[in-house]
């Protein structure tokens, strides 16, 4: 058996513009890239961490170099979950067995992971918060899309909802709070969104405050656990209170960790959202496995950068298509 060989380099692409959401602004993607080369084999993952943790590259890059002996002493996906917690190191590494079991084999990851017949993934397109005039002009560009995601904050998101289904009166709507509304907020905008035909509101409140949702809040649009959600222990808390749950690799570490948490959730009555934090084409590639069984997909990020990996994944007015085997899996 050939020797293991880990590298591991932080990356940063620069975005498009710059992308506003309720915790801030971002003009860049700043990820950690890993490699693990068996033989000619070389398995390749990314993952941009949960920066509301305090993730960075450089605390992925510390957590990663903690199991290196393990990984190169030949630790599998399995034992990984183990040897790490979940988050984005993690997601980074499973990523990187993952492509490199598929390209030692000779099978798709996606055929390894049990998926029977591939599909090419809707995916949301994200219009970063701000002023409604400027929702109205980016959701015209996005108009033939099928699915538009809306980040708002405390300041206008009705007039904001407004603007975008202005811009694209057929695509269907995502509008994501990122826990900036209270419960009394919550109620008041879902009941002025609803003629605007929002199919999905997102994680309105602060993690950690769930138990104050109760039925009829959202005025009948569907609620959507984001935050809230890290391991199958935080399910029985949302059941009741959350439509969906978006599960997303690098929260949950990995895709062997997210088959495994949407199994549960799926077991709890939820149905399924993938999303993914900023980076790569390789960030998202395996969310691309989970999504097959997803209802809702949110794996816009690559498309929000002004560069992107070689053999990139093809994205064509907001469908995503099977990544190539030179990128990943």
């Amino acid at each position: 058996m050939s020797r293991r060989v880990l590298r591991v380099r932080p990356h940063a692409w620069p975005l498009k513009e710059p992308f506003a959401i309720a915790r801030g602004v971002r003009n860049e993607a700043a990820v950690i890239v890993v490699e693990i080369a068996e033989g000619a084999c070389v398995g390749r993952g990314e993952a941009g961490g949960v920066a509301y943790r305090g993730e960075t590259p450089a605390s992925m890059a510390l957590q990663i170099e903690s199991v290196r002996t393990a990984i190169e002493a030949g630790a599998g996906r399995e034992a990984l979950c183990a040897l790490l917690p979940a988050g984005g190191a993690r997601h980074a590494l499973d990523a990187a067995l993952w492509d490199l079991e598929a390209k030692r084999c000779g099978v798709p990851a996606w055929r390894l992971a049990g998926v029977r017949q591939w599909r090419p993934v809707a995916s949301a397109v994200t219009i970063g918060i701000r002023p409604p005039e400027a929702c109205e002009q980016a959701a015209r560009g996005y108009a033939g899309f099928p699915w538009i995601k809306l980040k708002v904050g405390r300041d206008a998101p009705v007039e904001a909802v407004a603007a975008v289904r202005r811009g694209a009166p057929r695509a269907r709507l995502i509008v994501d709070a990122n826990q900036a509304w209270t419960r009394a907020e919550l109620r008041t905008h879902a009941r002025a969104m609803r003629p605007y035909g929002v199919d999905l509101i997102e994680q309105p409140l602060p993690a950690g405050e769930d138990a104050a949702l109760a039925p009829g809040d959202a005025a009948g649009i569907a609620l959507c656990a984001d935050e809230s959600l890290s391991t199958a222990d935080d399910l029985p808390g949302l059941v009741g209170r959350y439509r969906y749950v978006n599960i997303k690799l690098d929260k949950v570490g990995g895709l062997t960790a997210a088959l495994a948490l949407a199994a549960a959730a799926k077991a709890h009555g939820f149905a399924l959202m993938v999303g993914c934090m900023l980076g790569g084409s390789v960030s998202v590639a395996p969310a691309m496995v989970l999504a097959q069984q997803c209802a809702v997909c949110d794996l816009d990020a690559p498309w929000l950068q002004a560069d992107d990996w070689p053999d990139a994944i093809a994205w064509r007015d907001g469908t995503m298509y099977l990544p190539v085997p030179a990128l990943w899996g």
